[in-house]
């Protein structure tokens, strides 16, 4: 079987070796996959590469427009019907593509016609359950788990509470393991193709957390540590938290972000991504967007924007006004909603502390447009007319000042993101499947960090 298997391989790789993509280079830490085709990575000119590369193109042409029939997807490859059906036929036999029946409105029948004789449309599709993906993130209070699968749609999420500080890297990367893998069916983890996590920390080009000063950590490599926790041998990447966040929020939108886009991660500290026409800002040593580490003003100088407008240091804040020793950010939330008094004063402190932080970075990287992040970002739409009005004050009126919005999915978003990030390495020459034809293929081609 497996003689006869790599006999029709080489016949897939020799039917199409003739007819082949001539794409562009992606740019480094490109961010999503809705480039056009023809950017995809180059290609060598050997057969097996020649295929694989347009069995990239065709898996990220489903995802990024969805159902195609064989016509259409052969226009977006820019093959003929033959090559792209040896393409086709190869995605099929992998179970990773299938035929479907085009759905038709039940007041719109469809009708017979030359070439039809009133046969149902078939149309081409991504099969969602044929693999997934998996993304951690391990916060100060809380590890959050998302699946994703092969169409990039969220299948499970989960969330548990976590005490990063008191415990060392090895024992939360367990608990994140476990906490991913318990909800899984053993029989399907042979279908994962790919774990993301993502951290608060500082976070260089190469994957190494240099400090993680929430969670206590030190000159560790993220990717590492869990990649040698997992019970099943697959790609890892490692992402800062608020990067992640970033890459999630913008992949797989039907058009490429345009301008400047700051993203915060608002949970026991602050992390900012910076995402600047659709790719990421790292900065030389991967601290860009970092505005969590400004030192507030006035009677707040000597402290961090993170320790003024963190999970932690609101309640704090608000246990001390309103005399609830145990109060919690949910019940602080609730009481702002309400107008307690206490909960007033105190999110009227947030919002100035964060309208601060805002204008510094406005006046730095001068964004069109910033997304809030994190189970922090809550707070914002109950003080958004004040953090607006503090930022006026302060921004000088030749300084545009930005839109503020909300992440939809912001208490899973870096964990999301890093999920995505594994998604994107699957739609790519970089992906598991090719490197075990190619054993020198290279370890990264995006966002994240390998193990």
């Amino acid at each position: 079987m497996a003689a006869r298997a790599a006999r029709g391989q080489r016949d897939r790789d020799n039917a199409i070796s003739h007819a082949t993509v001539r794409p562009r280079l992606v740019r480094p830490d490109h961010l999503g996959d809705t480039e056009p085709l023809d950017d995809l990575a180059s290609i060598a000119s050997s057969p097996r590469r020649v295929r694989q590369s347009n069995e990239v193109a065709a898996l990220r042409a489903l995802h990024q427009f969805g159902r195609l029939s064989r016509a259409e997807l052969a226009r977006k490859l820019k093959l003929n019907r033959s090559s792209s059906g040896h393409i086709i036929a190869g995605l099929t036999a992998d179970g990773l593509v299938r035929e479907v029946v085009r759905e038709t409105p039940s007041d719109q029948p469809e009708r017979a016609g030359p070439g039809r004789a009133g046969r149902p449309g078939i149309l081409l599709q991504l099969v969602p359950e044929a693999i997934f993906f998996l993304g951690v993130e391990i916060g100060v209070e809380h590890i959050s788990v998302v699946e994703l699968d092969l169409e990039a749609k969220i299948v499970g999420t989960s969330v548990e509470p976590l005490d990063g500080p008191s415990i060392g890297v090895e024992a939360a990367v367990e608990r994140a393991v476990s906490q991913a893998f318990k909800a899984i069916p053993r029989e399907r983890w042979d279908r994962c193709e790919g774990v993301g996590v993502s951290v608060p920390a500082q976070m260089d080009k190469t994957g190494l957390v240099r400090v993680a000063p929430l969670l206590g950590w030190r000159e560790i490599r993220p990717a590492e540590i869990v990649r040698s926790a997992l019970p099943i041998k697959v790609p890892v990447l490692a992402e800062n938290d608020a990067n992640a966040f970033a890459i999630g929020a913008t992949y797989g939108q039907e058009s490429s972000i345009s301008g400047v886009t700051l993203f915060l991660v608002m949970e026991s500290g602050v992390g900012g991504g910076i995402i600047v026409d659709g790719t990421l800002l790292r900065g030389a040593h991967g601290l860009a967007g970092e505005i969590g580490h400004l030192r507030g003003a006035g009677a707040d100088r000597d402290r961090m924007l993170e320790e003024i407008v963190g999970l932690e240091a609101m309640k704090r804040a608000y246990r001390a006004a309103s005399g609830l020793p145990k109060a919690s950010f949910e019940r602080f939330v609730s009481d702002v909603r309400d107008r307690v008094p206490a909960a007033v004063t105190v999110a009227e402190d947030w919002a100035k502390a964060l309208a601060f932080g805002i204008v510094q970075a406005c006046r730095i990287i001068d964004p069109d447009r910033i997304v809030l992040g994190g189970s922090g970002a809550a707070l914002y739409p109950l003080v958004a007319t004040r953090v607006a009005s503090h930022m006026a004050r302060s921004q000088e009126a030749s300084f545009p000042i930005p839109s503020i919005t909300v992440y939809g999915e912001a208490a899973f978003g870096a964990a999301f993101g890093a999920a995505c990030m594994m998604h994107q390495k699957y739609l790519s020459l970089e992906s598991q499947r090719y490197a075990e034809e190619q054993p020198d293929a290279l370890a990264v081609e995006s966002g994240g960090h390998a193990a």
